[in-house]
């Protein structure tokens, strides 16, 4: 796994500096067969998925070379995703998104779903060191009455301190929520809780402890993230 905070654009080794050829940025969904699979889980199936795509992976030096994958921001363990990120070092300037695309499509994995590729500039920052934010929706998956989580977030939103504790140390959720927005049961859906959280280096922001912040089970609720947010 990449180290967070480096593009590798280049490195230096005892034949000279080779040049890595291509960054992609790969935007992709986290679905169902994968809900309960960890994120270091995860990195080992997208190095087994690229492989079988056959697709020319860079990989970092020294003694033990790794992938060169980098995920954007870590998923909790049980939620579901339909905007995840991973920037893939490719050793072919030749491909563009469209070949890498197809390559990725012929066999698909379970749980993984290709919803964009792109290519990014070598020097860009790594996504890890741009997250800002994430967007999340939590369904209940039995019905509540939407009246009374509309009231509670008002609430919640207009209380000036939320003292949590997480692994046996406090600290104030309050700010670590940027937006919060209740979505009325439809005929397809219970009712649902969309909230954008800081996502930054130190303060990051739970959805499952905004749910118990409300006064509800956060077991109760299916977690769906549905977008990251990024400094420019």
């Amino acid at each position: 796994m990449d180290v967070p905070g480096s593009a590798y654009p280049e490195e230096k080794s005892g034949a000279g500096t080779r040049r890595i050829m291509m960054r992609c940025r790969i935007t992709y969904r986290k679905t169902a067969p994968l809900r309960y699979t960890g994120n270091l889980d995860i990195q080992k199936i997208w190095e087994r998925y690229l492989r079988r795509a056959g697709l020319p992976v860079a990989y970092s030096q020294g003694f033990h070379p790794q992938p060169r994958i980098q995920q954007a921001c870590p998923l909790p363990l049980g939620f579901l995703s339909q905007a995840e990120l991973a920037d893939i070092y490719l050793d072919d300037d030749t491909l563009r998104p469209d070949d890498i695309t197809r390559s990725l499509q012929v066999m698909p994995y379970p749980g993984i779903e290709i919803a964009a590729v792109e290519e990014v500039d070598l020097t860009e920052a790594t996504l890890a060191g741009r997250v800002t934010a994430t967007e999340y929706l939590a369904e209940w998956i039995d019905p509540i009455d939407a009246d009374q989580l509309a009231s509670r977030v008002f609430a919640l939103l207009n209380t000036p301190q939320l003292l949590r504790s997480r692994r046996d140390r406090d600290y104030d959720l309050r700010p670590l929520i940027e937006a919060l927005d209740v979505l009325p049961a439809d005929s397809a859906h219970n009712t649902g809780l969309c909230m954008q959280l800081s996502a930054r280096q130190g303060a990051t922001g739970r959805p499952e402890e905004v749910v118990a912040a409300l006064g509800y089970a956060p077991f109760d609720v299916r977690y769906m993230r549905t977008r990251i947010y990024f400094t420019d």
